[in-house]
């Protein structure tokens, strides 16, 4: 891949791939260049310095192409995005669970794995035609089932399936993706001190185009609900700025024990950066991994107690979401004020039949991240979201 890691070189690249200019609203050099920064320090191989410039210049150029339908259809910004349930929880908690049950019922709006990965569409798409997208889509799903296969046991990504929306983010060059895949400190602790509120606007605005894109496909008929479903488990650290740009949102709150999830977060960490560098420090993935999550919980716990006795918060347990799915999903439909039909129910029961709990996972201990569970308890003893369950 042509040029380095400084900020005008990637720019360039981007704006020559997609024969645009407009980058469009929000104050995303800052942030980007302080990433570009510390990937250039992040001891990354040639295949995770390719990859991981890639994915940068793939944000550029969505972000270009976005801004490009948005000139051509300006009602686009007219879109409104309705009321979302949005699920959150610790990393390994069971939200992706809850948000492909809840995404199985037609009247909720979702974003699709295919969706997701490529949100702006080709500027010549035929409308009439298949989307390009899906079948891209598809083929990068079987890729990563053959390539990657603990990551795939790990987070399957269906590309007809919802899919979380931390890309958006990540777009915003404003989110924790980065330090998830490589070792990036000096970009980790900045973005700690930064204002989310232009990562949150991008979600929105993208939400808003495969909005208008899902009305322009037809697919909109079945919606009455109209409301989305989101989730992404980084949004726990981030409630208020959630809130402030969908102030009619629901929460939906997965609980789950930190012994339990702080080791498969940090399998799930250990794993990306052994796809970007040769040398892979398991415990310094373990420490940074820990000190993230309960910086993520104290920001969760101060939100909520802020929030009080707030009808918008609906808590699950895991346990209780693996046991019984379809139970807790109905709680959600009772906290909402929306009818759990037959159709819905039977839709949700063979999503469960067609998606077994995959397979192949990797072992791990919170030891061999340099962890124990005591460790972890004592961490989330007084201050976690988790500990007061």
């Amino acid at each position: 891949m042509p040029g380095g890691w400084d900020l005008p070189s990637v720019l360039a690249d981007a704006r020559r791939k997609e024969g645009l200019d407009d980058l469009g609203p929000g104050p995303f050099e800052e942030p980007l260049g302080v990433l570009l920064d510390a990937y250039a320090g992040a001891g990354l191989n040639e295949m995770g310095a390719h990859l991981l410039r890639g994915g940068v210049v793939h944000s550029l150029r969505m972000r270009l192409r976005a801004q490009e339908w948005f000139r051509r259809h300006p009602e686009i910004a007219d879109e409104q995005v309705v009321d979302p349930v949005v699920v959150v929880g610790m990393m390994r908690s069971g939200t992706t669970l809850l948000q492909r049950l809840l995404a199985a019922d037609a009247r909720f709006r979702c974003a699709r794995g295919w969706e997701v990965v490529e949100v702006a569409p080709p500027l010549d798409l035929d409308w009439d035609a298949e989307d390009p997208r899906i079948a891209q889509a598809l083929a990068r799903e079987e890729q990563s089932r053959q390539w990657v296969p603990d990551l795939y046991a790990i987070h399957p990504m269906y590309a007809l399936e919802a899919e979380e929306e931390i890309v958006f983010l990540a777009d915003a060059f404003l989110s924790h993706v980065p330090e998830s895949g490589a070792h990036v400190p000096a970009y980790r602790s900045w973005i700690d001190t930064q204002d989310f509120a232009p990562a949150y606007d991008h979600l929105h605005r993208m939400l808003q185009l495969l909005q208008w894109q899902q009305k322009r496909r037809g697919l909109d008929a079945p919606r009455e609900a109209g409301r989305w479903v989101l989730k992404t488990p980084a949004h726990l650290g981030y409630l208020d700025d959630l809130r402030a740009r969908f102030p009619g949102l629901h929460v939906v709150h997965l609980h789950r024990d930190p012994v339990e999830t702080i080791a498969s977060g940090a399998s799930l960490n250990a794993t990306l950066h052994a796809m970007h560098a040769d040398t892979v420090d398991l415990h310094r993935i373990g420490a940074e991994w820990i000190e993230r999550m309960g910086w993520t919980n104290d920001r969760a716990l101060a939100t909520r107690a802020a929030w009080g006795e707030d009808p918008v918060v609906t808590d699950l347990e895991f346990a209780d979401a693996v046991a019984d799915p379809v139970g807790q999903v109905a709680r959600v439909y009772d906290a909402v004020g929306l009818d759990l039909t037959n159709d819905a129910e039977a839709a949700m029961r063979d999503w469960l039949q067609r998606r077994p709990r995959e397979t192949g996972r990797p072992d791990y201990t919170p030891e061999t991240y340099g962890l124990t569970a005591e460790q972890i308890r004592e961490r989330f003893s007084g201050g976690g979201v988790e500990a007061q369950r």
